[in-house]
């Protein structure tokens, strides 16, 4: 099971709503951060193609250093992701293969932002895609991130457009509305695909 969404959307939210229902959860953000530690799959070759200006004091990678580097640069952010995603995807399936032979019939869901744009969601039975509107997305990303309105629209311009990644969704979950009604629609998904485990 795949679980995505844009920007501030509430991703993580909905999967600790359905890890709290039962099902096994991962972000995959977190592998990302795993890859690129000293030590990581992605960290050498990163050091090695971005150079040294990308570390910090204690020799790990500075994520903002990185990040502004790709930044409108599509050519460096696609070097950048041949680095990270594969070791992720590994790690992902190694997991996956750890659920399942723990837990024959529970649900394992891998909770990532972009799996749309790799292609990743071919991999899952099926997608759960994470929705609210815009000016909720843009309020949410500026509190979280202290980031301006002009560099969260920016971001958001760069992303695919939620419209677009709702087209591959097999639920979809609004989170625009309270947190209860958020957790009321992951409860209405988690039991569907209990249903659909059971058939």
């Amino acid at each position: 099971m795949g679980l995505t969404g844009g920007l501030a959307c509430g991703k993580s939210f909905v999967g600790e709503a359905l890890a709290e229902l039962g099902c096994h959860v991962l972000q995959a953000d977190q592998l990302g951060h795993e890859v690129l530690l000293p030590g990581g799959e992605a960290y050498a070759p990163v050091v090695r193609e971005f150079g040294a200006g990308v570390l910090g004091e204690a020799g790990e990678i500075d994520r903002r250093a990185l990040a502004a580097q790709v930044f409108g640069r599509p050519e460096r952010l696609a070097l950048l992701n041949s680095f990270v995603h594969p070791p992720v995807m590994r790690r992902e399936e190694e997991w996956l293969a750890r659920v399942a032979a723990a837990d024959p019939h529970g649900i394992a869901v891998v909770e990532a932002a972009i799996l749309i744009e790799t292609g990743s969601h071919q991999r899952f039975d099926k997608l759960i895609v994470v929705t609210c509107d815009v000016e909720r997305q843009v309020q949410r990303s500026m509190k979280r991130d202290g980031a301006a309105r002009e560099e969260v629209l920016a971001r958001l311009s760069r992303q695919m457009p939620l419209a677009e990644k709702l087209k591959f969704a097999d639920f979809i979950i609004d989170t625009s509305a309270t947190k209860e009604e958020t957790v009321r629609q992951a409860r209405a998904v988690y039991e569907s695909l209990r249903r659909l485990e059971q058939s």
